[in-house]
């Protein structure tokens, strides 16, 4: 079974530690929230397990599959199945995105895919995205609206098949009928292959159409609360105030301490949705 195990995790940036102890276990095939006011540390939990050298790892470990992840390259981290959806994907202008998967897909496969047979995938899933059939040709996310950005991040992860796909606010800048698209991919991904995902979302319109098993909330750089879809519930009707209150939790930083109560904002999004 492909386990991702986190153990004491911390980890700094600039020197300043954001994460201060994170314990996380994904299991093979489950769909997990990571929930949490701004800043505090969803993102770079997420961007060290994938390796970005911005965010230093000082204490803890983190394996996959059973092996060692803070050893590896981000190559080697992608080869091993983990995929990050970035929250704001990079414009890479003169690499299209068809010479980009092709070489991507092809480091994970012993002999490399046939040119016949990449055409069929990629045109598959962009039209399973609903994209425009030239993006093969267009630069990797140069000239692309932020809607389009996300949804590339989709066409990635449909095209690499990761065993565990983490998703960064891949929601946002989506419009109702873009959300529903990437969260029919999504589910259908996970249903097929089996994929795990972590999926960090400020709204609870996706949460609705990717249905999280488990969910665990991050607070000062540590997971407070752990618990199910209940939780998911909760703090789209009250916000995170009560976490704060009845754990005994001070908010660290200005805008927390002045931040006003507030949901996943379902209500206005959910009449589109209907």
């Amino acid at each position: 079974m492909k386990t991702l195990i986190i153990e004491n995790l911390h980890v700094s940036v600039e020197g300043k530690e954001i994460l201060r102890g994170v314990d996380l276990q994904i299991n093979e095939k489950e769909i997990h929230a990571l929930m949490g006011p701004n800043g505090n540390g969803k993102s770079t939990l997420l961007a060290a397990i994938m390796g970005h050298p911005k965010y230093e790892v000082t204490e803890g470990s983190i394996t996959y599959d059973g092996k060692n992840v803070l050893e590896m390259t981000v190559d080697e981290r992608s080869r091993l199945g983990l995929f990050l959806a970035m929250q704001n994907p990079q414009e890479i202008p003169g690499v299209t995105n068809s010479d980009f998967l092709r070489a991507a897909m092809n480091v994970r496969r012993e002999k490399p895919v046939s040119l016949f047979r990449f055409i069929k995938a990629m045109e598959k899933t962009i039209a399973d995205l609903e994209m425009k059939p030239d993006l093969a040709h267009r630069f990797l996310n140069e000239g692309f609206s932020g809607g389009e950005k996300k949804r590339n991040e989709i066409v990635q992860m449909e095209m690499l098949e990761p065993s565990l796909a983490m998703l960064d606010e891949i929601d946002s800048g989506l419009d109702v009928d873009a959300l529903k698209i990437v969260a029919r991919v999504v589910n259908r991904i996970h249903e097929e292959k089996g994929t795990s995902l972590i999926i960090v979302s400020h709204y609870d319109r996706f949460y609705q159409l990717v249905q999280p098993e488990f969910a665990h909330v991050l607070v000062n750089g540590r997971i407070v609360l752990e618990g199910g879809k209940e939780i998911i519930d909760r703090i789209n009707s009250e916000g995170y105030d009560w976490i704060y209150r009845e754990y005994g939790i001070e908010p660290e930083t200005a805008e927390e301490k002045q931040r006003p109560k507030i949901s996943l904002g379902a209500c206005a999004v959910n009449k589109g949705m209907k």
